[in-house]
């Protein structure tokens, strides 16, 4: 955890001052193509449209293995309780290194939910191998890993090259970016196959990586299992509470 500040409490739990305000990204693979590709995931990997989580039919489209999925989901009061109710449990993240399972980053930056959603899928399980040597995300990544949760989060706040990537494709999308100082109910969520064959769920308003549970060498994190234990079980936390969930889902996979 964070050091101890003026009034007892670790700066873990006091917002960080943030230089910058970001411009949101859309979950769209178009725009995160273009970004992921500019900052030095190879063009081998891309991210694609997951148009059901259901359909058998529109699954197959989805090329595979799928090494991550990025979703969009609206704080509905349901999800907001259980996550309430699953963090009341947790300590904040004290892990750093590149021994830890998940690389994750906690998000201080206003709206940067979805730099930080592409960072956890692309900085995680086979991608994070096959990032080019030399390119703007390997440099980052090397003096991000070693840091602990404050530390890397102040990295990525201060890292132009970052914010100047993002804020290039920021306009790319269908629909409006927002504008300053207006909010989104929206939050980005990866969910990644890590190198250790668990899938985590990764979210930067967390208090850190969250394992779902292990994945066998077959499955990817398009699998049954993988739903099931990832963005299927959000949309049943809905269903249970009487209403449907809203949502967006692209996936990191070969490029085709």
């Amino acid at each position: 955890m964070g050091e101890t500040g003026d009034k007892g409490v670790t700066l873990s739990e006091v917002p960080h001052e943030c230089a910058k305000t970001f411009t949101m990204l859309e979950n769209n693979p178009d725009v995160m193509n273009e970004l992921a590709h500019s900052i030095g995931v190879p063009k081998e990997l891309s991210f694609h449209d997951v148009y059901s989580l259901y359909d058998s039919d529109m699954l197959a489209m989805v090329p595979r293995p799928v090494f991550a999925l990025l979703t969009t989901i609206p704080m509905t009061e349901a999800w907001k309780q259980e996550r309430d109710t699953e963090d009341a449990d947790l300590e904040w993240y004290k892990g750093a290194g590149p021994a830890e399972p998940a690389i994750w980053f906690r998000q201080t930056i206003i709206h940067g939910c979805g730099l930080i959603g592409l960072l956890h899928c692309v900085c995680n399980g086979v991608p994070s191998e096959l990032i080019v040597p030399g390119s703007e995300l390997a440099n980052f990544l090397r003096k991000a890993v070693p840091l602990g949760m404050d530390e890397r989060a102040r990295l990525l706040n201060e890292t132009e090259s970052m914010y100047q990537a993002s804020e290039a494709v920021a306009q790319k999308g269908d629909t409006e970016a927002l504008k300053p100082g207006e909010d989104s109910i929206h939050h980005f969520v990866a969910l990644v196959k890590g190198l250790d064959g668990n899938l985590w769920e990764l979210e930067g308003s967390r208090k850190g990586p969250l394992n779902r549970g292990s994945l066998d060498e077959n499955e990817d994190a398009l699998s049954e299992r993988a739903l099931e234990l990832g963005v299927r079980r959000l949309v049943d936390i809905q269903r249970m509470a009487g209403g449907d969930l809203a949502f967006s889902c692209t996936a990191l996979a070969p490029s085709v």
